[in-house]
């Protein structure tokens, strides 16, 4: 590969890594989407992802802090799903 073509790559991968960033996605989870998806060896994603985070280091601190939060919010849906769907369980059982 030439220069170009090179830094054309890395610019792909960049822009793939952004992507998975707007899906809450960590390093690993991205390696293995683009790996599995856009054939991208792990070891081209991890070092862009890793460039990535020195070139933009505040803003890797908060995403990992919103992705935080947004686990956790998702969680929490889940758990209250879970719990109407035991209340509505009961409540057809208890109709019977």
């Amino acid at each position: 590969m030439g220069d170009s073509s090179s830094a054309s790559y890395i610019r792909m991968v960049q822009h793939l890594i952004e992507k998975c960033l707007l899906f809450h996605m960590n390093k690993q989870e991205c390696v293995d989407a683009l790996s599995k998806h856009a054939n991208i060896k792990p070891v081209i994603t991890s070092t862009v992802w890793t460039e990535l985070v020195k070139e933009n280091k505040e803003f890797f601190e908060a995403y990992n802090r919103e992705r935080e939060e947004w686990l956790s919010e998702m969680e929490t849906m889940q758990r209250i799903q879970k719990m109407l769907a035991e209340i509505a369980a009961r409540d057809s059982n208890d109709e019977e």
